[in-house]
């Protein structure tokens, strides 16, 4: 696994490639094609960077013969079904997809296997059985969330949740965690909840819209994306500000120095990489060569820690957010692993 600074010099993203030839001459004439149903905040940004410095570099080299990205105009998952179907038209080897719903696109994608597509989905995964599934353990993310704050705050106190995009598996998921730490940590109470979207503008405008109505909160649990806009939002409100638990954005980790070099401001940081789609895009390329690969693929999520935070602020461009491209023997390793 590598560290990507985007916008800096290209990383060789098929390293390994020449140990790997028999893998890679027998997808050259391959098409694979990236299925997104949303680019709305900057994570969905960094994702489809890495995905397209990944595809570009493969097709260069002559891995596959293309890797065309395609992002839905709204977040419905009939929109994204409808792509798909396109994609099958179109005679694409294999989609690889971030979904909008893991259940409402189960039809498109049976489609999509039954005319002899591999579909591989990450991130906002699908529960048909013919697909792949790469994702982090999302419960599990919020869940540590909580136990950070009963670690940092073992009187607990009175919680804000920040959720992401409503009806998305992601947003059920994290919330999910969220709330089995809150039953486990029972000194904290969660006393609102608004949905932030996974961006920072819409976050800070759902948090001040609440905060008059709540008492005096202790931590904010969030998603990623949301940390800087619910801390701008007590701040404006005149407010101290709690123990915000970020996601990993750029404009969250700079906020975070600031209030730590200016008053000792601590905290951590996590979220699913971005560039996880470059993994997808492996995994896909190893099944299409003849791999025999798992269904179910996890990778971990990217944690950024107080001892971490200038080293990931000092690699992460301004408005994008930390992140780790995979390359093809790290999909080769995270499917050895599965196995």
């Amino acid at each position: 696994m590598k560290t990507l600074l985007m916008g800096a010099a290209t990383l060789s993203l098929v390293a390994g490639a020449v140990q790997a030839g028999s893998h890679l001459s027998a997808t050259s004439d391959k098409r694979i094609a990236l299925s997104n149903n949303y680019a709305g905040n900057s994570w969905r940004q960094a994702m489809l960077q890495t995905y397209e410095e990944t595809a570009k570099q493969a097709v260069d080299e002559g891995v596959v013969a293309a890797a065309d990205a395609f992002t839905t105009s709204e977040n419905q998952a009939t929109e994204q079904a409808a792509q798909i179907q396109n994609m099958i038209l179109q005679g694409y080897d294999a989609i690889v997809l971030n979904a909008a719903s893991p259940t409402a696109l189960n039809g498109a994608v049976k489609e999509a296997c039954d005319a002899g597509i591999i579909v591989v989905s990450f991130d906002g995964i699908v529960n048909e059985p013919c697909a792949w599934r790469i994702a982090v353990d999302f419960a599990a993310m919020g869940k540590e969330e909580v136990d950070y704050l009963a670690g940092r705050l073992p009187d607990g106190g009175k919680l804000l949740e920040i959720r992401g995009l409503a009806g998305v598996f992601v947003d059920d998921e994290i919330s999910k965690g969220i709330h089995e730490g809150v039953a486990e940590h029972s000194q904290f109470e969660i006393v609102g909840s608004v949905h932030g979207d996974w961006a920072q503008d819409v976050a800070q405008k759902a948090v001040a819209g609440v905060l008059p109505s709540l008492p005096e909160v202790v931590g904010v649990v969030t998603q990623g994306g949301d940390g800087y806009g619910a801390a701008q939002a007590f701040a404006a409100a005149g407010r101290p500000t709690p123990l915000i638990v970020l996601g990993n954005r750029q404009d969250e980790l700079k906020w975070w120095a600031e209030q730590r070099d200016a008053n000792g401001y601590e905290t951590m940081s996590l979220s699913i990489a971005p560039g996880v789609a470059s993994l997808a895009f492996w995994v896909a390329q190893q099944i299409l060569a003849g791999e025999e690969v798992p269904k179910d693929l996890t990778v971990p999520f990217l944690k950024i820690t107080q001892d971490g935070l200038d080293e990931a602020l000092a690699t992460t461009p301004e408005g994008s957010v930390a992140n780790v491209s995979y390359a093809l023997e790290d999909a080769q390793a995270v499917i050895a692993d599965a196995k």
